[in-house]
């Protein structure tokens, strides 16, 4: 009967809940109402200011049209019952026209003590139209308005006094009936413009964010990765370099547990290896003692290589540490260094692949012999790997001096470095061309040539590989130093 920890690894992963706060549609839906209402108070305040204007020029009008009507009654003489109907017909207490230099009253009808406002549309601007339609808004009581416009007939103007109550009554019907269309046109608009962009932005970035809080919560999954949408705009080119960048990081973050696991079986097997190798290391030892000729001849060498097998075996694990340990240089013919590397890779009775030496007589490098071992070592190897299987088999190594740097050369006729591996191609268990390969070899050599203030580089348009190791000569006051501790 399964437990429930067998069945637990079957769920799928729990989404992502983003934290209980103000959201990005939070935070539009508040900047979007007070930016309609800005946007409301823009358009009332001349709409006001405007409408007050026309319902004064509206009683101009109408007082024209009376001032037309009374001036033609016989000898100027209208009944009081007429004339108090013609003003109330256009809402009017009094109407006035001046003619040359006379002013006459043409009608009137209980006349206030006093005029409270004088508006003069003939000099009316538009700010003292909004200042003043504003101020008769924010007023109580019944005033006395005295409007003067142009007059009918040749006049200079006419004058007409109005009660402030219907016009204030009138701004603010107005106000109320533009206050709820504005409302409703706003509240249209705002929300047209929130699901706008909710759609366009605010839920393609919750998209991201939840992929980013999901794929935090556990990066070495690849249920968590974002799938890109077909958006071509910046939204989209983010969906598809996080989902780029979270593949790579799962990639990694798969590579580096391998990784893991590798350094803690190579730190076992390194420490029995270690063991097997130094009893090896003993009976060799005791072969050194025998008189034979032959055993004589190669007991040096196998000691030798068995010392190096006992180091090489630290390889793996040494790359793994911060660096490797600092390069004990010396001034070294290179000569003796790749006669050694060519019988330790077993070419020296290989007849299948033809061996060149094209080293300069007495070239001198100034390096550790050891690591120098290792590095032409590692790529004569590779070498000999790559010519697998090839019709034309060959390694060829070069050497000579330029100024004061050391320049060595590991050439082969090989298939040659695919364009897919160059980019990695100095980083370990990324770089192998071949099955059950891990590259190290490359990463090593590369790690030490550095160590000695060297560059190692692959060498383009070349038949097969060829790899350039450049190693500097250190200054003349260090080897000063070296020498002098040397003799001491």
């Amino acid at each position: 009967m399964p437990s429930a920890n067998d069945e637990q690894p079957n769920k799928a992963p729990p989404r992502a809940r983003l934290p209980r706060r103000l959201g990005l549609s939070g935070k539009l839906l508040l900047l979007t109402i007070p930016l309609v209402m800005i946007a409301e108070v823009l358009i009332y305040v001349p709409s006001i200011a405007n409408f007050w204007m026309n319902r004064l020029n509206a009683r101009l009008a109408s007082a024209n049209t009376a001032a037309l009507v009374l001036d033609a009654a016989p000898s100027g003489m209208v009944p009081d019952s007429l004339a108090r109907q013609i003003l109330d017909s256009i809402g009017a207490r009094a109407v006035a026209i001046k003619l040359g230099q006379q002013r006459r009253l043409l009608a009137s009808a209980n006349l206030p003590a006093a005029i409270d406002h004088d508006v003069d549309m003939r000099t009316l601007t538009a700010w003292s139209s909004i200042v003043t339609s504003l101020q008769m808004m924010m007023e109580t009581g019944n005033q006395a308005i005295r409007i003067v416009g142009p007059a009918p007939s040749g006049g200079q103007f006419i004058e007409v006094v109005v009660d402030e109550v219907p016009l204030r009554k009138a701004m603010y019907l107005f106000s109320r009936n533009l206050l709820l269309v504005s409302l409703a046109i706003a509240i249209l608009t705002a929300a047209l413009v929130y699901f706008a962009l909710h759609f366009l932005f605010v839920r393609p970035m919750r998209r991201l964010t939840e992929s980013l809080v999901s794929f935090h919560e556990n990066p070495e999954s690849s249920a968590r990765i974002i799938v890109p949408s077909n958006r071509s705009d910046e939204i989209g080119v983010a969906e598809r370099e996080l989902s780029d960048m979270q593949r790579d990081l799962v990639s990694m973050l798969h590579q580096k547990s391998r990784l893991a696991s590798l350094g803690l079986a190579v730190s076992k097997i390194n420490h029995d290896l270690r063991n097997l190798l130094a009893s090896s290391q003993l009976l060799s030892d005791q072969l050194a003692s025998v008189p034979d000729p032959r055993v004589q001849r190669f007991a040096p060498k196998l000691l030798r290589s068995l010392e190096r097998a006992i180091a090489f075996c630290q390889s793996t694990l040494s790359y793994g540490r911060a660096q490797e340990a600092a390069p004990d240089r010396r001034m070294m013919m290179i000569e003796p260094v790749v006669s050694e590397v060519r019988e330790s890779a077993g070419l020296a009775a290989d007849a299948s692949i033809t061996w060149i030496s094209a080293i300069e007589r007495g070239l001198m490098v100034d390096a550790d012999p050891d690591q120098l071992f290792r590095v032409l070592l590692n790529l004569v190897r590779n070498a000999e790997q790559a010519l697998e299987g090839q019709p034309t088999t060959q390694i060829r190594i070069t050497g000579r001096r330029e100024g004061s740097v050391a320049i060595v050369e590991v050439s082969d006729t090989g298939p040659g470095i695919p364009p897919a591996t160059r980019e990695n191609l100095f980083k370990a268990f990324q770089t192998s061309g071949r099955p059950g390969g891990s590259g190290l070899g490359l990463a090593i050599a590369a790690e030490l040539v550095v160590a000695h203030g060297g560059e190692i580089h692959l060498v383009e348009g070349t038949i097969g590989a060829t790899f350039r190791i450049a190693i500097p000569d250190r200054p003349v006051e260090l080897l000063s130093i070296r020498n002098e501790r040397a003799r001491a």
